[in-house]
């Protein structure tokens, strides 16, 4: 907040509820020009409005706030395109296709698009330690399988899908659509991602 906002928020905790033209009187300054602060306050859940009362302070704190708005943030706003394999790929079409679509994680389908298995770089990387012939091993030898991937929906809170992450210590997990025959993947979902949502949280306080 700047100067004048913490003035308002001041003002507000001692004297509310008070109407804007209360506040402008206090502070010498036109309605019009508190308008935007006013607005600010009240959209960050600072303060509440109620017609021909005016403002009051809500009494929550920064934290308080932050934690509630995390609440309010979905998978679905913050996915990003899924990289998919088929399954019967090679390691080393896989290793060109990680490095191409500079991801860190693809996903691997049946000849039915369905999730049947998760690989990683270190996946590949493992297994390209040694005299394997990378272009004969397909990629289902060597990648992770179900039930053994962890997965999210689009409806998901975002703040979960950063702890499953932690937890398992993976950087991406699959954005699934349950249908009959399996899970179809619709996105995907990383440490980026969240990164920049919580970036994108932190400059609307």
């Amino acid at each position: 907040m700047n100067k004048r906002q913490e003035l308002i928020l001041q003002i507000v905790k001692e004297g509310g509820p008070i109407t804007g033209e209360q506040i402008a009187d206090q502070l010498n300054l036109t309605r019009a020009t508190l308008r935007p602060d006013l607005a600010i306050l009240t959209m960050a859940g600072f303060l509440d409005a109620r017609p021909r009362v005016g403002y009051f302070y809500t009494g929550k704190s920064g934290t308080q706030l932050l934690t509630e708005n995390l609440q309010k943030l979905y998978v679905k706003d913050f996915q990003s395109i899924p990289v998919v394999v088929s399954e019967n790929v090679s390691v080393y079409d896989a290793i060109c296709t990680m490095f191409l679509e500079d991801v860190g994680t693809m996903f691997v389908v049946d000849h039915n698009s369905k999730l049947v298995g998760v690989l990683s770089r270190k996946d590949l990387l493992r297994a390209s330690i040694g005299k394997q012939e990378l272009t004969n091993i397909p990629v289902n030898i060597i990648m992770t399988r179900m039930p053994n991937i962890t997965m999210c929906k689009k409806e998901d809170l975002l703040i979960d899908i950063a702890q499953k992450l932690i937890e398992k210590q993976i950087d991406a997990l699959p954005i699934v659509k349950e249908t009959e025959n399996g899970f179809e993947v619709v996105g995907r979902i990383t440490k980026t991602n969240i990164t920049k949502a919580f970036l994108s949280l932190a400059k609307d306080q």
